[in-house]
């Protein structure tokens, strides 16, 4: 994979939303992998506890990884607003933008994950694997 030369402004704005995803992303698989009470009752609700619980834990664990590895970044942010989309998708079809009194927390955080992650990607979008290249400059 390419690395990405970025000017310092686009490298600030890159490093701030892959921590900002990143820490989002990991503080949720505490809840996730020791079955917290809000976890469960999400994906019970879904008819997806427990293997949704867990999937989408270890795949938010390798998105947040991936995010820090180079040449591997876009991925990463590819890899996690898929993710985060698909939960985005549960709370306004499903689950609401409010679960079990939380004020909308999950739902606002979810919102700020994807932005994130689609800030990064298109940071380095140039990474990404057989389609990077044809975002190049030319």
């Amino acid at each position: 994979m390419n690395t990405v030369s970025l000017s310092q402004p686009l490298a600030i704005v890159s490093w701030i939303s892959r921590l900002v995803v990143a820490v989002i992303l990991l503080q949720t698989l505490f809840f996730k992998f020791t079955a917290a009470p809000e976890s469960v009752y999400i994906f019970e609700s879904l008819g997806q506890e427990p293997a949704g619980r867990i999937g989408s834990g270890v795949v938010e664990l390798i998105a947040a990884v991936l995010l820090f590895l180079p040449g591997m970044v876009a991925v990463g942010a590819l890899l996690s607003l898929g993710v985060i989309s698909g939960a985005i998708f549960f709370h306004l079809t499903s689950l609401g933008i409010e679960v079990r009194d939380d004020g909308g927390l999950l739902f606002a955080l979810a919102v700020v994950v994807w932005i994130g992650s689609a800030i990064v990607l298109w940071i380095h979008r140039t990474q990404l694997p057989v389609v990077g290249k044809g975002f190049q400059r030319r």
